[in-house]
């Protein structure tokens, strides 16, 4: 237990790089080997993320070549990734064969989209862009952490913010045939989901007391969820997926609707969640309804159920930044460093924020 792992963050001024940011620094196992930043190389965590300052007074960022030189000074690195969506491949594969030839080990788990479908032609399907880095793609695994026992394979990549709200209750549902197979989402998130960059959709006198749709039914994420549900439970789904733009900076709130696939109850429904989470530490069932603030600033999620004669609703709430993207991560640097899972992610969330 004594052992600690050096770790490089990638896209390290964003939002869900700060994120990681923090929880490295809350972990007894990990430490900051590099923070890069391609804009910001050589300025001051604190003075981007000054929340942080206690935790890193005097750290500074990188470039990504001052990165990629320092790699010999560690026999095994860590590398999360935050870099963009269509960036983050490119950034990845270049450690990865600089690693190679310094025999150096890398453990990677990639937050970005790069590494969540399983062929470059998926991928590019979506993101209407080619992919940087095919051939690494074999080297990853995709999947909620709670949805994967086991992998094969040396990286993971964490689903999207929404695709993980969304997962946590449709997998366990459509695994065990107490749905309909067509699901009918209605989320919200916050606006930290959009990044740092000020847009019109962001920008506080629009966001603030607000809400409203955006892409409704053609969202890139609802691609990820039905390719996701099927890795996991070897079943196609329909999914109908609407997202919201909420007033508030963090958390997700989604509403699943989806038809009863047999006859059951809200009891029924409640206990077959609750079984199948028996064993996450990070997933609750609890009684309608959960609330955001039960969960911002924390890597735990909620879920509750509501049952009528024939259709079933799950609510399921979690934070963008942190189960969804930030923590996720760290779930998955634990298990494949052969950790417990729960290592530094066990702080209970803010509360009154």
């Amino acid at each position: 237990m004594n052992r600690s792992w050096p770790v490089i963050v990638l896209g390290g001024t964003g939002y869900v790089g700060g994120e990681m940011l923090r929880l490295v620094a809350a972990h007894p196992q990990l430490r900051l080997g590099a923070a890069v930043s391609t804009s910001r190389a050589g300025g001051l965590l604190a003075e981007s993320f000054a929340h942080l300052s206690p935790s890193y007074p005097e750290a500074r960022f990188v470039s990504f070549d001052a990165a990629i030189d320092g790699l010999g000074e560690a026999p095994h690195w860590v590398v999360l990734s935050a870099a963009p969506h269509g960036a983050s491949a490119g950034m990845v594969a270049r450690l990865l064969d600089a690693a190679d030839a310094a025999g150096v080990e890398l453990t990677v788990v990639d937050a970005s989209a790069d590494f969540r479908f399983r062929d470059a032609e998926a991928f590019a399907a979506v993101y209407k862009q080619a992919h940087a880095a095919p051939g690494r793609l074999p080297e990853f695994h995709c999947a909620v952490p709670e949805h994967s026992e086991r992998i094969d394979v040396p990286h993971a990549a964490h689903p999207g913010c929404f695709a993980t709200t969304m997962l946590l209750a449709i997998v366990p549902l459509v695994e065990a045939g107490a749905c309909s197979g067509s699901f009918y989402v209605s989320a919200v998130t916050g606006s930290t989901g959009a990044g740092r960059t000020p847009r019109d959709t962001t920008h506080h006198p629009v966001r603030q007391s607000n809400l409203f749709a955006y892409q409704p039914l053609v969202h890139r994420h609802a691609p990820e969820v039905t390719a996701l549900s099927r890795a996991a439970t070897g079943q196609d789904i329909d999914l109908h997926f609407v997202p919201h733009s909420g007033p508030m900076a963090r958390g997700i709130h989604a509403t699943i609707f989806s038809g009863l696939g047999k006859r059951s109850d809200a009891a029924d429904i409640e206990a077959l969640l609750a079984d199948y989470y028996a064993g996450s530490e990070f997933v609750r069932v609890v009684p309608p309804a959960p609330r955001v603030k039960d969960i911002v600033g924390s890597n735990y999620a909620r879920l509750s159920v509501s049952v009528d004669a024939d259709t079933i609703v799950v609510c399921s709430v979690l934070d963008n930044l942190v189960k969804g993207a930030a923590g996720g991560s760290i779930q998955w640097v634990n298990r494949l460093l052969g950790l417990p899972e729960t290592l530094g992610l066990t702080a209970p969330a803010a509360g009154w924020v």
